[in-house]
């Protein structure tokens, strides 16, 4: 006997309904900076693998725009080769032909007009030969100081304008800005040329399987959410952890820092999917608009000392290999007070997380590289056991690791074998590569996909950008008037002392990923 049933009473399953088995329309995708390490690694290999998985149209094209002096035929091999070492699907001959036949070039500067009306005929060239129909969207794989060139010269040759039911959508990668007011002015220029809904910020931790697994494990379960409030939770951990210096991106990286580059964006998102109430739909504006009561809900006190602490790694012993303190990095200023190490305490002023401290952190040349969600619960009360049967006993957790090694733990007391009544933590572990025969695709091909089908409910809006500055901004403040010198750690340790004692305030300890 086989049983129906109807997925019209539950609004979460009928979104999600509509995403399964979604397969692109006829579209093109232009990559400026399309010879970036970004583009080689992560964007032209997602491309083939969605046409590998058949998640593209036949006619799909695909256009790179940059200065070098390629023809097709030199990006196509270009693309060719970035496939072959770095995508996740096999190698197959016939889906290659089929998207090799959709591949151009245009060469040129930002600010070439005649640049931009090559790139005008060839994606007319393309919608005429390949069936795209005036469907483009523009990834902006560039830095954010050349935004404005491009989207004027978007909109100058009419490839923003959306027309005759096509439509026209612009990527852009993090930096969001560096703070507030460069985050609002970003947005002015690119919502000045492309509409809101046409604008796509990528986060790429966003399109990771075990983030979204997040909405699965609280909404899908009713084992969870009923205790997911401050009533069990004792306090939460998110972690975001390198065992790298910065390396060659010394250059980059000094002036932005460990909070800048990661926290406003990746852990402040992680965050407001743990912290946020359950949305009335998997729709985007049902999930940005939790997301955003939640961020808008953080509050920070007068004193930011006690809520913040950073530190910069030194040089030393890591691994067995001698390793560079942060300020003797090739191109590094001696005197930089830039943080390699930042973490953050928030509290929430809501009914369901009153009292509960959220503690981030993120930070380079640490124990192990590991991003991870600890909640970690109160303790229950013992009145039944003897101290001395519970000494070996901590707090229960349930952490999500979002990578490596995908997967949830969670970690509960159990009674040890033998005679007496010992009772010692225990854990039970899901992992994605166990548990399921598929792997998981890349963030950038869900996200890529989702700009194609103009579904965005992973992309985080202009106001969840706002909101997760308008936290940050006063600690950087905060930071930049006492200056430095920095605090420093020793690399292959988690951090500085002076982030061991924000938790210690309130009796707490970092969890040792």
């Amino acid at each position: 006997m086989s049983v129906q049933i109807s997925a019209g009473s539950n609004p979460l399953r009928v979104a999600s309904d509509r995403r399964l088995n979604r397969i692109a329309g006829p579209s093109a995708l232009v990559i400026f900076g399309v010879t970036g390490d970004l583009s080689r690694k992560k964007l032209m290999p997602a491309v083939y693998d969605l046409a590998n998985r058949g998640l593209l149209p036949p006619g799909f094209g695909l256009v790179g725009f940059a200065r070098r002096e390629w023809t097709d035929e030199d990006f196509e091999q270009v693309v060719l080769e970035a496939v072959k070492q770095y995508a996740r699907t096999p190698f197959d001959e016939a889906v290659w032909q089929q998207l090799r036949q959709g591949i151009r070039f245009v060469i040129g500067e930002f600010d070439d007009n005649d640049a931009f009306d090559r790139l005008t005929e060839t994606l007319a060239a393309l919608d005429a030969e390949r069936g795209t129909m005036g469907n483009h969207a523009f990834y902006l794989s560039i830095p954010p100081k050349s935004f404005p060139v491009v989207t004027e010269q978007l909109r100058r040759s009419g490839l923003a304008e959306q027309k005759n039911g096509a439509w026209r959508r612009v990527v852009i990668e993090k930096p969001f800005g560096s703070d507030l007011t460069t985050a609002r002015e970003l947005n002015d220029v690119v919502e000045s040329v492309f509409p809101p809904d046409s604008v796509f910020r990528i986060d790429h931790y966003l399109g990771k399987e075990t983030v979204q697994n997040i909405l699965a494990l609280r909404f899908a379960n009713q084992l969870y959410e009923p205790i997911w409030n401050e009533r069990y939770v004792d306090h939460v951990q998110i972690t975001m952890a390198e065992d790298i210096g910065v390396g060659g991106r010394a250059g980059y990286y000094d002036g932005i820092g460990a909070a800048r580059d990661v926290i406003q964006n990746h852990l402040l998102q992680l965050f407001a999917l743990t912290a946020m109430e359950e949305p009335v739909s998997f729709d985007a504006g049902d999930l940005r608009a939790e997301k955003e009561k939640v961020l808008s809900a953080v509050h920070l006190p007068k004193d930011l000392s006690l809520v913040s602490a950073r530190g910069q790694y030194a040089g030393g012993w890591q691994g067995g290999e001698r390793v560079r303190g942060f300020l003797e990095e090739d191109g590094m200023s001696p005197t930089s007070t830039t943080e390699t190490y930042a973490a953050l305490r928030l509290d929430v002023n809501t009914r369901r997380w009153s009292g509960v401290p959220f503690y981030l952190r993120a930070g380079k040349r640490l124990g192990r590289r590991v991003t991870e969600i600890a909640v970690v619960f109160k303790r229950a009360p013992q009145y039944l056991f003897a101290e001395s049967q519970t000494s070996a006993l901590g707090q229960n957790a349930l952490v999500i690791r979002v990578q490596p090694d995908e997967g949830v733990t969670i970690r509960f007391g159990s009674k040890v074998p033998g005679a007496g009544m010992q009772v010692r933590d225990v854990t039970m572990d899901f992992g994605y590569g166990h548990a399921f025969t598929e792997a998981s695709p890349e963030a950038y091909e869900r996200l890529i996909l989702d700009v194609l089908l103009g579904d965005p409910p992973l992309f985080p809006r202009h106001e969840e950008v706002e909101l997760s500055w308008k936290i940050l901004d006063p600690i950087e403040e905060y930071w930049e008037s006492i200056g430095g010198p920095l605090e420093q750690y020793r690399p292959g340790t988690w951090g500085p002392p002076s982030a061991d004692e924000l938790l210690a305030r309130n009796g707490h300890v970092w969890r040792r990923p």
